[in-house]
């Protein structure tokens, strides 16, 4: 494939997460490859990503996504909502096997390529839906909903609220923090924490909202 150069972008990924401290085994970040290579393969037809540059993709996506992955830690069961090409649903899944993970998206393309992502990256923790958020039902409820520049937080919140467990929790990746937006919040959420991330290679601000239900 015409730009990826698979060891130029292996040296970067893993440049990355030894700066971030990450423990991401040799295996995990070849996984973490392939999956771009899929994005750039699927992007031309599918429009994954404004970005066509693998390198961008790994810079801007992967290292962007992996920075995130530490405030994971002790979830169990994790929905990304508007999950688009995977972000950042796959990168979780590829380096937290034993958590269970559930993307959905409303369009169909994006959808598949999850699917196609799941089979050849043999990602058995992972589940894909199609559809509406606010029309998901689930029998074992998510005590992490994530997303990442997806919608304003309350409209994130509000359309995926029933799908919380109690005790759970929001965590949003946003970049500049969204000071207007977490004002905007309903009464019954609250904005719990707020960290900046320090992505390598990114020159550009990015933050985690945690939210919770006010109790």
């Amino acid at each position: 494939m015409r730009g990826f150069d698979r060891n130029a972008l292996e040296q970067v990924l893993a440049e990355g997460i030894a700066e971030m401290k990450l423990d991401v085994p040799a295996q995990q970040q070849q996984q973490l490859l392939d999956y771009v290579h899929l994005m750039a393969k699927w992007n031309s037809v599918y429009n994954l990503t404004s970005l066509r540059d693998p390198m961008q993709m790994v810079t801007h996506h992967l290292l962007d996504s992996l920075a995130a992955v530490p405030a994971f830690s002790s979830a169990r069961n994790v929905l990304d909502v508007g999950a688009g090409g995977g972000l950042p649903g796959i990168v979780l899944a590829i380096t937290r096997p034993g958590m269970k993970v559930s993307m959905i998206d409303t369009v169909h393309k994006k959808t598949a390529f999850l699917t196609q992502v799941k089979a050849e990256l043999g990602l058995a923790n992972v589940t894909v839906y199609t559809k509406k958020v606010q029309e998901l039902e689930v029998s074992d409820k998510f005590d992490v909903i994530t997303s990442r520049a997806f919608a304003d937080l309350s409209d994130f919140v509000e359309w995926s609220g029933h799908l919380l467990a109690e005790g759970g929790k929001f965590i949003a990746l946003k970049g500049v923090a969204p000071s207007e937006e977490r004002e905007r919040l309903p009464a019954e959420w609250k904005v719990t924490d707020l960290q900046p991330l320090q992505v390598p290679r990114l020159g550009a601000e990015r933050h985690l909202v945690f939210i919770e239900r006010n109790v």
